[in-house]
């Protein structure tokens, strides 16, 4: 056991930092896309003006040179759109070096496991912790070119971390690299084209708290009247005072409608966005807004009723209930989901299979215990060698989008969830559990097993299940459960309490004897429905 790692502690996640809500923009007139489409297209110029600004300031931005970018754009445009468009570039900046740094670990983590197997005699057997050598020369040869590669490319893009530079494509770099491509796209050259400008285009306004329904450059009422406050160069455009368009198109929010409209009716900030989905020909507004962080609670309140362990996997989820003892309830439960096709199609699946599983949660009042993932180090092509099939298990299984939308769907019911270490749970799960668990009518897998091991983590628990009885005739016989409950709980060795009343048919200490009566059914069983009394002239003989 010397060579496991620490376990981190379970913590209670906590709930989502701000909301965000879509709804349609229906009944545009051609004006009004046209309009949309000029006023984009602008903004959009001047962001990717001032997107390049930024990266050439590099480590060396500050807020003067910031206060200076604003002023250049406001000439062009006015100080609320010069707000949104300098504050969109400064977070483009900040997510790509998140990315670069991200891009550093996984090339150090290649090279790591590269530099280990090439030291290795070739075809020497791995071991479960640790990879063995190359299977053959070819390999070796191969791979030592590949470390030459990963070194070069680790060198270029620490000076790059190192400088502050980083490479931003505007419109995407996947959409930019499809134009080479176009007819494995199925896209025209125009077609493309209109997708590259209207992912390019910037309309979108952070809110302002104090304002008229919150937000002064993108305005939407409670009646669902949405304007837009032109730049200076297209104020002519406008077809209401004050340098306003007004759209014809009225909008309502169905997913919570009346959050949004207490904001807006309290004049508190909600920043919007408005986007064109060329592919459908539809345009869309999006609604966001920050909460308040709400209060985390305690981890034993959590642990009150119980956990629902849940397994992640590539195409379902594997859950358990749990009491506050450990002890499995009930079947296994399975939420499964197809994540082919469309990103649209992916996101239902996987917002039904959650929906599922936190109604069950609702019901029972149990915290969801699920591990806290993170394949970072895992994805590298390096460390699994040619097992292709289970490096695409890995990147398949939807974790950050499941933990967002689980985040967010649980906060929303009030239901805590517990992340864990994952370390371990499978194969544990699987040497302690699959097989006591087993029964003529249940088959659990591995990964229900697995989810049993994340639950009991959650309660504090620990994985091993208690040793089986001592053999009879010991000094404590075969009396032991096997089933584990905490060391402070009543009852856990001995029998239950004969508690009086109906269900254990014993008789109450203060209810009154009462003879039962019935009719005889053979000589020998007589009995008198009358009280019997002693024959006095008996005891005087």
């Amino acid at each position: 056991m010397g060579g496991l790692r620490e376990m981190a502690a379970p913590f209670v996640v906590p709930g989502p930092s701000g909301v965000a809500i879509r709804t349609r923009l229906k009944h545009l007139t051609d004006a009004d896309e046209t309009v949309l489409r000029l006023v984009g297209d602008h903004l959009g110029a001047l962001a990717a003006r001032d997107l390049k600004t930024r990266c050439a300031a590099g480590l060396e931005h500050d807020a003067e040179a910031w206060a200076q970018r604003k002023r250049v754009l406001t000439r062009e445009s006015s100080s609320r759109w010069a707000g949104a468009v300098t504050k969109a570039s400064h977070d483009q900046w900040a997510l790509a070096r998140r990315s670069q740094h991200a891009h550093i670990k996984s090339l150090l983590a290649g090279i790591a496991t590269i530099s280990h197997r090439l030291s290795l005699p070739v075809g020497e057997k791995g071991s479960k912790r640790a990879p063995g050598g190359y299977g053959s020369r070819w390999e070796w040869h191969a791979k030592s070119r590949r470390l030459s590669v990963l070194q070069d490319r680790l060198e270029r893009v620490r000076a790059d971390w190192e400088a502050g530079r980083v490479r931003v494509v505007r419109g995407g770099k996947r959409l930019l690299n499809t134009r080479h491509h176009l007819d494995q796209a199925g896209l025209s050259k125009p077609g493309w084209r209109e997708r590259w400008q209207a992912e390019r285009r910037f309309l979108q306004a952070d809110g302002e708290s104090g304002k008229r329904f919150g937000n002064e450059t993108l305005r939407v009422t409670l009646d669902g009247e949405v304007s837009i406050k032109l730049p200076a160069p297209l104020a002519y455009l406008a077809n209401a005072p004050h340098g306003r368009y007004v759209l014809a198109s009225r909008v309502s929010f169905v997913h919570r409608g009346e959050q949004w409209a207490d904001r807006v009716r309290a004049n508190r900030a909600v920043a919007y966005r408005i986007h064109e989905d060329v592919q459908r020909g539809r345009w869309y507004l999006t609604a966001t807004w920050t909460v308040p962080p709400a209060s985390v609670l305690p981890l034993a309140a959590a642990r009150v009723h119980g956990t629902l362990g849940v397994d992640t996997n590539a195409d379902h989820l594997a859950a358990w209930r749990l009491d506050p003892h450990g002890n499995p309830i009930g079947a296994p439960l399975r939420f499964g989901y197809d994540l082919s096709g469309t990103t649209t199609h992916r996101d239902a699946q996987v917002r039904h299979a959650l929906i599922r599983l936190l109604h069950f949660a609702k019901r029972h009042r149990l915290a969801i215990a699920i591990e806290d993932l993170d394949f970072t180090a895992e994805t590298t092509r390096e460390k699994h060698g040619r097992r292709t099939r289970f490096r695409k298990l890995i990147s398949g299984m939807p974790t950050s989008r499941l933990r967002a939308r689980l985040r967010s769907m649980a906060a929303e019911l009030g239901i805590p969830v517990v992340a864990v270490d994952p370390a371990y749970t499978s194969r544990w799960g699987a040497q302690h559990w699959q097989k006591p668990l087993t029964t003529t009518t249940r088959k659990p897998t591995r990964h229900d097993a697995a989810a049993v091991v994340i639950g009991r983590r959650a309660l504090g628990h620990p994985i091993r299940r208690r040793t089986a009885p001592p053999p009879h005739d010991r000094s404590d016989r075969a009396g032991h459960r096997t089933v584990q409950a905490r060391p402070g709980a009543q009852g856990r060795e001995g029998p239950r309490p004969r508690i009086p009343g109906p269900r254990t048919r014993s008789v109450p200490p203060d209810a009154e004897r009462t003879r039962a009566t019935r009719t005889p059914n053979t000589a020998r069983d007589v009995r008198s429905e009358q009280e019997w009394v002693q024959d006095p002239f008996l005891l005087t003989e």
